[in-house]
Formats: structure tokens, sequence, C-alpha cells
């Protein structure tokens, strides 16, 4: 909730707020930068249309990654989820209202002095989500978070406690740290394919776990198209690394050459799933003998997951077209 303080006061309060959550620093330093991908507990928990404006309001703030936005929507209104007087209409006790709990002089404020973009209503509206959205990251902007300036005020300024500060940062880390361990992940199975000597299979993993956190798309071939399918990466990681693969899992699968049963899985390695090798359904990248990357399913993104038994491998490195 966005309150008003005296400038003295607001001083006074930042410095001894800054004495007592001295190791927060390093919270706030993993969230500068912006473009954070969505960890699977973002994906779960925030309701697509949401996860879509706190990712675009971000945009008008340099610096300021959306899952910041994103935490502060969860704890004030559960992303406005909350039957709570004043996130659909009304106020709250307080005087606040809609989905980031804006007084109305502050909203007002803001609205006065930033064009908030197309898509809402006219004039823009407290309850209406994608004007209060982007009205929170000109606030935030305003207060500190442009360019990673002072992340912690800017949140502060928000609802100047410090625990709030805290639960915004937690909650933020909960949205993208799991995307940040599978980048981790990604990065140890390259630097193990480099040690294997299969420079094309290091750029095709390298080219998958880029794309991690994009949206699965039946029959898409990349974030122009909306996202991916499972063959459509499989087919750009490999093109990246300058091998031809035809465009659905069957005709890779079909392409070869396939890894010997019971040798380990490399990172490059296709994996495959389906009721048998003439009806193979499905495909991921292997970025280790254990983990892939995979684009799962509708409703799901690119991500890291478990090999598990799957029907069979091919290793394209070893027999695929040059393109």
């Amino acid at each position: 909730m966005i309150v008003k303080v005296g400038a003295a006061v607001m001083a006074a309060i930042l410095v001894i707020s800054m004495l007592i959550v001295g190791g927060v620093s390093g919270a706030i330093s993993a969230l500068l930068g912006g473009g954070g991908r969505p960890s699977a507990t973002a994906l779960a928990d925030i309701p697509a249309d949401y996860l879509a404006l706190y990712r675009a309001a971000a945009g008008v703030c340099p610096g300021l990654d959306w899952s910041i936005l994103a935490a502060i929507g969860k704890i004030e209104t559960d992303h406005g989820r909350s039957t709570l007087p004043g996130v659909h209409s009304g106020e709250n006790v307080a005087g606040a209202a809609g989905v980031m709990q804006f007084l109305a002089p502050t909203f007002a404020s803001v609205t006065s002095r930033h064009i908030i973009p197309p898509g809402g209503r006219t004039p823009p509206s407290r309850y209406d989500p994608h004007d209060a959205i982007h009205a929170a990251a000109f606030y935030l902007c305003d207060s500190g978070a442009r360019d990673g300036t002072d992340l912690y005020r800017a949140i502060f300024t928000y609802n100047r406690a410090d625990w709030y500060v805290r639960k915004v940062l937690d909650q933020a880390a909960l949205y993208t740290q799991a995307a940040s361990d599978a980048a981790g992940a990604c990065a140890a199975s390259q630097s193990a394919g480099d040690l294997a000597g299969a420079p094309a299979a290091v750029v095709a993993v390298r080219f998958a776990c880029g794309e991690l956190g994009e949206p699965y798309v039946w029959g898409g071939d990349g974030p122009a198209e909306g996202g991916w399918d499972c063959s459509g990466l499989t087919k750009a990681a490999y093109a990246a690394a300058g091998i031809k693969l035809e465009r659905v899992a069957q005709d890779q699968y079909d392409m070869g050459p396939l890894v010997p049963a019971g040798s380990p899985l490399q990172a490059g390695d296709l994996v495959y799933y389906g009721t048998g090798t003439a009806s193979v359904t499905h495909v991921g990248i292997a970025i280790s003998p254990t983990h892939m990357v995979n684009a799962p399913e509708p409703g799901t993104t690119v991500r890291i997951d478990k090999i598990g038994r799957p029907l069979a491998a091919t290793r394209p490195v070893s027999g695929g077209s040059r393109g």
C-alpha cells in the first residue's frame, strides 16, 4: 500500500532501515538488470494475463525486473484475486484501491507525469490491472528503481516498512530463482560439452538454454510465433550449430544416428518419447545424462526436466546433415 511521509522523516527512516537490513543488498543485486525468466513457482502462481502485464510494464523502467512488480502484486492483492474491500471497488480503510493498492492522490500524481500505454481505461483507473501495474512501474522508477539506482528505497517508498521490502524481495526471488538455477545447470552442461570435444552440441545446448522460460506453442518455431514446441526448439538449436534437422520429432528420430542402448547420454543428445519407434511424439535436448531442456506441452514454458526413461536417443553431432 502506498503511503505518504514527510521528507525529513522519510530520510531518517531510510537511514535507520538501511542499517537494520544491510544483508538485503545481496538480494537486490541479484534482481538488478531486468528480464529474469519466470520460475516454475511464478508460472504456477501468477495468472497468465497478469504475468504478461508485469513483464510488459517493467519495460517502462530500465533496470526494473518484472518480478518486483509481480511480488508487489502478490503481496497487495494476490494478483487481483483478493476479495477484500478496495481491490475491485471502493477503498480499504487506508484509502488504497485497485490491484496494486494505490491511494487516489498518488495514482493521480503518477498518471499526470507519465502516459500510461494503451490497453487500459480512459482515463486510467486504479482498478484496471493494465493501468495499475504500469503506474506502479512508473512510481517505482521515480522512487529509485531506474537502472537499479536504489531499489530498496523504491520498494520502501511503496510501503514504508522494512518487513515489506524483505517480503517483496523474497517473493521476487521465488519468482525467478528456479529459472536462475536452471540457467546454472545449462552453464555446467556447456562446460562439460566443451570438455567432451563436441562443439556443435555445445552450441545447440547453449541455444536451447537461452530459450528457458519461453512459452510452449504447438507448431511454434520461436518467439516470433509466440513460442516453441518440442521439435521446433530442437531443430532451431541444431540449426544454430550448422546441423539441419527435420521439423517433427518422428522425422528427427528417423534421421539418427541412435545412441547405443546402455550408453550414457551426452549434452546435445536428443531424447525421444512415444509409444514406439514408429510413434514418436516428443523430443527434448539433453544437457546431462539425467536432465534435458524441454518444451513440454500447452500451458507450460521451455524448462529443464529430468530425462526419465526415454524411448530412444540420437546424437545429431555424429551424423546430422550440414545445413
